[in-house]
């Protein structure tokens, strides 16, 4: 387990904008850095978190082919699944909100006596929100469709986290927004599998993907990667790393957070402690235990989520 494996970034001098486009200020930025870089090893940021304050980086592209299903079918209600800090049940309350149509939240854990922003913008945003246990959590993501018409109507199901293949569609079409051709790797944070399914499917077969897990050992996050994608083993050319979670999903370390100020402050790219700090940090931790060959390419998509920050202490981050 490395919770913080004492690395100290090899930091960030500069950050030239590579490429820009119109659409939603989309960008690639690229690192430059002294230390283990300088073996001709380049670091690339795709700045998905710039495209919407709420529904950021891989959030739109997972719920977009959900909500273009629900409203073909008619449906004028969404249902899904998270926690209290989840980036997702934020991102569909105002998605479903922006496309017209109502939504419901099921919150995993009982109603917290202080309610988180993301519930609070969640409920702001029009989501009916109903807290449940784990254990019957865990039971009703995974009831059928008759079991939750009875309980809360007829509403269009998202799985937790965008799961399934429509998540997995949104999320290869990440990949066409710029040129990503020249990338030799390919990497960001995993959660549910289904961004880097997407990622793995839109690839080139040249490129190396690499997911790192958020969660502590999530043994069955291969199986939910190899289900999404209707293989019985993942590729060669994917990695799943899981030796970033700096003590489990949304826990952090004072190093942690102490090496996101100082990333931010070298390169002004604000990353979140849940997702992309943690792939960041393993990102460089790999280039300087000379994971990566000399001349690579690496291309790391930033997710979005900054909104889970705002779960912190006043202070502890500058951005």
């Amino acid at each position: 387990m490395v919770t913080g494996s004492g690395m100290k970034p090899s930091f960030l001098v500069k950050v030239i904008n590579l490429a820009h486009i119109d659409i939603n200020n989309v960008s690639i930025e690229s690192i430059e850095s002294s230390g283990k870089l300088s073996r001709d090893i380049t670091i690339s940021v795709l700045r998905l978190d710039k495209i919407h304050p709420v529904i950021s980086g891989n959030k739109w592209f997972k719920l977009k082919y959900y909500l273009q299903d629900a409203k073909a079918k008619g449906y004028n209600s969404i249902l899904t699944f998270g926690g209290a800090f989840s980036n997702h049940i934020a991102a569909t309350a105002f998605a479903a909100s922006s496309q017209q149509l109502y939504s419901i939240g099921i919150i995993r854990g009982g109603e917290p006596g202080s309610w988180s922003h993301t519930l609070l913008e969640a409920k702001a945003n029009g989501m009916q929100l109903y807290f449940v246990s784990r254990e019957e959590y865990n039971v009703l993501k995974r009831a059928g469709d008759s079991t939750m018409l009875k309980k809360f109507g007829n509403n269009y199901t998202i799985p937790e986290g965008g799961y399934g293949a429509l998540g997995m569609k949104g999320a290869a079409d990440i990949l066409k927004i710029v040129d990503t051709s020249f990338f030799t790797h390919i990497a960001c944070a995993v959660g549910t599998g289904t961004t880097i399914a997407g990622i793995i499917k839109a690839a080139l077969p040249q490129q190396h993907i690499i997911g790192i897990s958020a969660m502590k050992n999530n043994t069955g996050l291969s199986a939910e990667i190899s289900a999404l994608l209707q293989v019985d083993s993942l590729p060669a050319d994917f990695t799943l790393n899981h030796d970033y979670h700096f003590g489990g999903y949304a826990k952090y370390t004072t190093e942690l957070l102490c090496w996101m100020n100082d990333f931010f402050s070298a390169s002004r790219i604000p990353l979140d402690f849940v997702y992309t700090a943690k792939a960041m940090y393993g990102i460089m931790d790999m280039v300087a235990k000379d994971y990566f060959p000399p001349g690579s390419k690496i291309l790391m998509i930033h997710t979005g989520g900054l909104q889970g920050n705002l779960s912190t202490k006043p202070g502890l981050l500058k951005f």
